[in-house]
């Protein structure tokens, strides 16, 4: 990488930072150079107390990137073990079964990994605990592998390499976020689109793979910390700020003009209502109107989504915004807030554009990107202005991770 900042990363506002030598470097450097000198001049007893001194410094230095993942969460009975030979696991209230047989609270299979849960074959260590009636399995892999299984969870393999790599610095970015924001709780990020989809092994590919280590160990910061790297599907031509959708804007997750999602399959979309039906699914979030007479868009937000909706009816009108709203959004199926209303002969139409929050990269965009040839530090310029690529050590990522201990000695966890 290089420090200077190219007219294209002056626009958008990114700089890409040359990696640095680490602390442990240095000293390994240092330590070699003595090695040397004692072996020249015969001081055998001091070069034993160098390698000594090498072991240690080594070892302070090591810590620990690793990811703390919520793999499972709910009632059960499920198979837990190693992957060739798994075991039912069952729950009663905070007492954990295991093949019929009693264990306690807190259970950590016997064997070696890979590790099946469920449906999910996972890398690292896991532990299964019971939470007031329910079984919480969780899994603690290293930082570079949730990245290479994560990226084949969020986009598709067969896209171009720059693409990948994109998702791969937004995933990573992403955890450490998490795990920064969370540190004291039990886990830093769920397996599931609540945070990022992660497979395990079943996800990895060669493609995702090469992302990983083509990117390895490279954050966006901004002012020194990991961002809030978020990502969707696809925009609808512009994104949306983090403040239009969660409350609290960031400065780095503004609107941004997306103008390359056409081959995308969300890119506009129609779902239609009759009155009738219409009138049920509202009534079943809550919203009683009467007879339904009509729905408007009465409030948009900078990005153009929606933030405030009439719905008239012949007993009333209720206004919807904020978690009301995107209740209803759920519960309609639509794909964004990027909509407008119509009437139709038998009802009502929402015709709409893009797919998710809107909020960060568009996952569709930066494809659009990688194909005509745009690296992914520009990609990720476009999406997240303003932030630094950077390339930290596993020592910087571990000074930055440090936690609480957790049960288990830090082998289990829990939200």
């Amino acid at each position: 990488m290089h420090a200077t900042v190219d007219a294209y990363e002056r626009t958008h506002g990114i700089v890409v930072q040359r990696p640095r030598a680490h602390a442990v470097d240095r000293t390994r450097a240092d330590l070699g150079a003595r090695v040397l000198r004692f072996v020249r001049r015969g001081r055998w007893a001091a070069l034993v107390l160098v390698f000594a001194l090498f072991g240690c410094v080594t070892a302070a230095a090591g810590g620990s990137d690793e990811v703390r993942v919520l793999l499972h969460d709910g009632a059960g009975p499920l198979a837990v073990g190693p992957a060739s030979a798994t075991q039912q696991v069952t729950v009663e209230g905070d007492t954990l079964r295991v093949d019929g047989r009693d264990v306690g609270a807190q259970w950590v299979p016997d064997g070696q990994g890979p590790w099946r849960v469920g449906e999910r074959v996972v890398r690292g260590r896991v532990v299964v605990r019971a939470a007031s009636g329910r079984i919480q399995v969780l899994n603690r892999i290293d930082l570079e592998s949730y990245v290479a299984s994560t990226v084949g969870g969020e986009m598709a393999t067969s896209w171009p390499a720059e693409a990948l790599r994109a998702q791969a610095v937004a995933t990573r970015t992403y955890v450490l976020h998490e795990a920064a924001r969370r540190r004291g709780n039990d886990w830093d990020v769920s397996a599931t689109a609540t945070s990022q989809v992660y497979r395990g092994i079943l996800a990895e590919r060669d493609e995702t793979r090469a992302a990983a280590r083509a990117t390895r160990g490279e954050v966006l910061t901004w002012e020194g910390e990991p961002i809030l790297a978020v990502f969707h599907s696809t925009a609808g031509g512009r994104t949306a700020t983090a403040g239009e959708v969660w409350g609290e804007d960031r400065p780095y997750l503004r609107v941004v003009d997306v103008e390359e999602e056409d081959a995308a399959p969300h890119t506009y979309w129609r779902v239609e209502f009759s009155s009738q039906d219409l009138m049920s699914i509202l009534d079943a979030a809550g919203v009683e109107v009467g007879n339904l007479e009509g729905l408007s868009v009465t409030r948009r937000t900078r990005s153009g989504r929606v933030e405030r909706l009439e719905i008239r009816g012949g007993t009333g009108r209720i206004e919807l915004r904020g978690s009301g709203l995107r209740g209803l959004v759920s519960s309609l199926s639509l794909r964004s807030t990027l909509f407008d209303v119509r009437a139709t002969p038998e009802g009502f139409a929402f015709v709409g554009s893009g797919f998710g929050h809107g909020v960060g990269m568009s996952q569709w965009g930066a494809r659009a990107l990688a194909e005509r040839g745009v690296a992914y530090p520009r990609i990720l310029a476009r999406f997240y202005p303003g932030t630094r690529l950077e390339r930290w050590s596993s020592r910087q990522i571990a000074v930055r991770d440090e936690r609480a201990p957790a049960a288990a000695a830090g082998r289990a966890a829990g939200q």
